[in-house]
């Protein structure tokens, strides 16, 4: 695993400001990775109803007494979501910062059974692109089924990499990309952030 990138808060933020200025009203958020809450402090400090993952318990701790009006799960995000864990609330923005592969989450909540707003927005943090800077994409079983389809040289077409893979999976949820926008970021590029909106079919 590469070394952590923690240069790109500030761009975190921006975008989730940007987000919330497009929704118009106050969300429903879905965190899947609440780490020590320093997202929710600077975007969704107003926002009163959200649910929110963190497998570690003393974060978890920090977070069910930063936000007492949500609901906090000591529990792996992907498992959590794939059993429906959050469908009590019809939630209109799906916030996924992992160090990892973010797709796993974002898949468990597009497969799950959960009220489904007319309009959704997933805003994402995503660090493969790290994988697929040193050839290894064909290695993750999110990026396997790409490079078969498109090839291994993937690095300069990441976000539209990303694009195909919301489009497919929120397609299962009987939404489709209404809008989608991304940059590179953090250490020599090869983080990723993107925002999309989704409408309902």
């Amino acid at each position: 695993m590469p070394q952590k990138d923690n240069t790109t808060l500030e761009l975190k933020v921006q975008l989730r400001l940007t987000m919330l200025q497009q929704i118009g009203h106050t969300p429903v958020v879905i965190e899947t990775h609440g780490g020590l809450g320093a997202v929710y402090e600077r975007c969704y400090k107003s926002v009163t109803s959200g649910v929110v993952f963190e497998t570690d318990p003393d974060k978890a701790t920090v977070l069910a007494l930063q936000r007492p009006s949500w609901s906090v799960y000591e529990a792996d995000c992907i498992s959590a979501l794939r059993a429906g864990v959050g469908a009590h609330l019809a939630a209109d923005v799906l916030d996924v910062d992992p160090y990892g592969d973010p797709w796993p989450a974002i898949a468990a909540f597009f497969h799950s059974e959960r009220p489904r707003p007319p309009e959704m927005f997933v805003v994402v943090n995503d660090v493969l692109r790290n994988t697929v800077w040193a050839h290894e994409a064909w290695s993750t079983s999110t990026l396997a089924p790409v490079v078969q389809e498109f090839g291994n040289d993937l690095y300069d077409h990441y976000l539209s990499v990303c694009r195909y893979l919301m489009e497919n999976l929120s397609a299962r949820a009987s939404y489709q990309v209404a809008g989608f926008h991304g940059y590179y970021c953090g250490q020599h590029d090869r983080n990723t952030h993107y925002l999309a909106i989704l409408r309902k079919v």
